[in-house]
């Protein structure tokens, strides 16, 4: 685990093929509303996920916890649905092994005595460490003290969801740039040059935190005071004009070049961090998400929308929510496009409005709501 992440432990002579019990992979699906559109693209290469109310047990001063976890996510592939693909069907195990891992290792080393020498000062453990404990763990400890009620009682749980999820993304991408790391090397070796943007959102306890990579988008639809309703932009774009992003691309040794109106990494492509794309890996092109503090959800917050960027060529952030205001207000000129989910409303507005790209999006209502 500590050298290859997940694909090493799917590697391993020990473990030919770990695989999580049925019991951990029950969620609730009814709130989630997904729609994909191939549009004016010959092929579909985007996908996405969505996965709510997963029970995930977490040790507690006085017992298991069980926190309930949401996942939603979209992948938009280009170049091919290989990295898409991928990434949409392994997010989920990923995940959950990584939040397995950090459990244990975590919350028994706390407990495992034997290779601590502990010294308390109020509610702080100072530790003398055995490293070799620690990197069985593959756990990085550069903070030396933890608060015993940050661990057992607090919003501990809430970083290792994090952290197993930058962890996720991690291993996925390293299918494509670490040849034969796993089987589904074999399955998808006839074009590993493809990529994938994401923008994946987790839902805990009543909050939610956006890792995103490339150009996909996750938002908010809210009403706020005096009836204003406000769509606030979760992500920004990893476009290679951006100038962190350009920086980095040319300190590898890349380039940006304008073409046809849109910048790309060495003329080529068009975000500067991606899923896959090995061959654009040694110019700068990474597949570190950039990631929100955890922010909570008000009751004020009525959508929480992911979607590829084909949605956000003829339509803005704002756009969506006003849509999805009118079809819930029942505004007729929106119903015919509108009458399986309001996901689906969302990308068949799109590409009635021109969008040349292939659309996909997620819609979670937040509040009760009768839409039909």
């Amino acid at each position: 685990m500590r050298e290859g992440g997940v694909p090493a432990v799917f590697q391993s002579p020990k473990c030919p093929r770990w695989s999580l019990s049925n019991e951990a992979f029950q969620w609730r699906m009814e709130n989630c509303q997904s729609a994909r559109l191939q549009g004016r693209r010959n092929y579909q290469e985007d996908r996405t996920f969505c996965a709510l109310d997963m029970k995930i047990p977490f040790p507690g001063r006085t017992g298991i916890k069980e926190v309930t976890v949401g996942i939603v996510a979209v992948f938009d592939g280009h170049r091919g649905a290989e990295a898409s693909e991928m990434a949409s069907q392994l997010l989920l195990e990923y995940f959950f092994l990584h939040v397995y891992f950090l459990i244990d290792g975590i919350y028994s080393a706390v407990l495992e005595k034997s290779t601590w020498n502990l010294l308390y000062e109020g509610d702080v453990i100072f530790q003398e460490l055995n490293h070799d404990t620690w990197n069985r763990y593959g756990l990085d400890l550069r903070r030396t003290k933890w608060m015993f009620s940050e661990i057992f009682d607090g919003s501990f749980h809430m970083e290792i969801l994090k952290e197993s999820l930058l962890r996720a993304i991690h291993d996925i991408d390293a299918i494509f740039t670490k040849a034969g790391v796993t089987w589904l090397v074999e399955a998808f070796k006839n074009n590993l040059d493809s990529g994938s943007t994401a923008a994946i959102v987790l839902i805990v306890d009543g909050q939610i935190l956006v890792a995103n990579i490339g150009d996909s988008k996750a938002l908010l639809c809210s009403e706020r005071f005096l009836s204003a309703k406000e769509a606030k932009e979760l992500t920004r774009d990893h476009h290679p004009d951006r100038d962190d992003e350009r920086s980095r691309v040319e300190a590898a040794g890349g380039y940006v070049l304008e073409w046809n109106g849109v910048h790309r990494v060495n003329g080529e492509l068009a975000v500067s961090r991606t899923i896959g794309d090995v061959s654009f890996k040694s110019y700068g092109v990474i597949s570190a998400p950039e990631v929100t503090d955890w922010q909570p959800l008000i009751a004020n917050d009525t959508y929480l929308v992911a979607a590829s960027d084909g949605v956000f060529e003829k339509m803005t952030t704002q756009d969506i929510c006003d849509l999805l205001w009118d079809v819930y207000s029942e505004k007729l000129e929106h119903l015919s496009s509108c009458s399986y989910s309001l996901a689906d409303c969302i990308v068949k507005t799109a590409f009635e409005k021109g969008s040349m790209d292939n659309l996909a999006a997620v819609v979670v209502p937040l509040r009760s709501t009768s839409f039909s």
